[in-house]
């Protein structure tokens, strides 16, 4: 099974073409096929990662069941020391029986206990709820695949570009194997921001608004899937500057085509937004900053890129000229042939 890149003079049939590519597909499920397992392995690790924008929510008091339950707390508290006056109150009384006066003080000592032990927040982490027989393992399955092929995104990228390294030329390598350095790069830190920029005021604003008038249940199906799209859409979204850097390199648009159709750009960055996940005021707004950046570096990119060809295309003029001048006249100042 070939795994190695071709040379760029290799002539190959449509057949070992095929047997290329079939190589490196069973590389690449092989390879996301072991992921997987050990990410099922590590699943509460990784929903543990996933349900931390929560309890950070629940901290916050948002969700009517812990400011139930701590309201609750208080009134046990308080009922129990009541009792114990009562009971106090009892024993001056004439003719009350010792029972009567022993029952109360119990009854006080049960309620203190139970205001202690009474949970203050639900517990000490706030998580999602399952409905179904099946939901809680066909859940932990789509967290397990989402991250496996995070983290085998860069070697299935290496192997789609050892697989097209034979048809480009030295030039395009070099153009070439930065993109596919930075595309993996690029996509985990779009799933970064999102995870650590975007989810926290997402799901601070969407859990608690107007939470005094329902009771807050978090299904685990639609919050992970809420999550996970999320990223994944951002990750791709980081991909812009090197879409944009591509369609330069061809021809199709340059830092100047970008400048000038800024309009049109925006209404893409609005369609894009429209389309990944969130609905509320606060995700749009920290989905949109981070693509109006990019689109910005892109345009930056793209002028670095066209510096860079100018004054290579003027070094090498600049030495085709030199040589043109210098075999128009060999016998020139310095040249010994000249004096011949």
């Amino acid at each position: 099974m070939r795994l190695r890149p071709i040379g760029h003079g290799d002539e190959l049939s449509i057949i070992d073409h095929l047997d290329e590519f079939r190589s490196r597909l069973i590389f690449c499920l092989a390879a996301l096929f072991v992921a997987f397992v050990v990410c099922f392995w590590q699943n509460h690790a990784l929903l543990n990662l996933l349900n931390n924008a929560l309890p950070a929510a629940a901290k916050n008091g948002l969700g009517s069941q812990p400011r139930l339950n701590a309201t609750l707390g208080r009134r046990l508290q308080q009922v129990s020391v009541d009792m114990a006056k009562f009971a106090g109150d009892l024993a001056h009384v004439k003719g009350m029986s010792a029972g009567a006066v022993a029952e109360a003080r119990a009854v006080s000592r049960d309620l203190h206990a139970v205001s202690v032990a009474y949970p203050k927040h639900a517990g000490s982490q706030e998580k999602p709820i399952v409905v179904g027989v099946g939901e809680g393992f066909t859940t932990t399955m789509l967290v397990s695949a989402y991250f496996a092929l995070l983290f085998t995104l860069p070697v299935i990228l290496y192997q789609a570009y050892a697989f097209v390294l034979p048809a480009l030329k030295r030039n395009e390598r070099r153009v070439a194997t930065p993109t596919v350095i930075a595309a993996p790069f690029l996509f985990v830190a779009g799933a970064a921001f999102t995870y650590f920029a975007v989810l926290p005021p997402a799901v601070h604003f969407l859990q608690g608004y107007n939470s005094q008038e329902f009771q807050v249940l978090i299904g685990a199906g639609s919050y992970y899937k809420f999550e996970i799209l999320l990223m994944m859409g951002l990750g791709l979204a980081f991909q812009v500057p090197l879409f944009a850097l591509g369609l330069q390199r061809v021809g199709a648009i340059s830092s100047r085509t970008l400048t000038l159709n800024w309009r049109y750009a925006s209404v893409l960055i609005a369609v894009i937004v429209a389309i990944l996940p969130g609905v509320d005021p606060v995700t749009m707004t920290m989905e949109t900053l981070p693509l109006v950046f990019l689109y910005v570096l892109s345009i930056a990119l793209l002028k670095w890129v066209e510096f860079r060809q100018f004054r290579h295309n003027r070094a090498e003029a600049l030495a085709a000229t030199r040589a043109a001048e210098k075999a128009a006249n060999p016998g020139g100042p310095g040249d010994p042939t000249g004096a011949l």
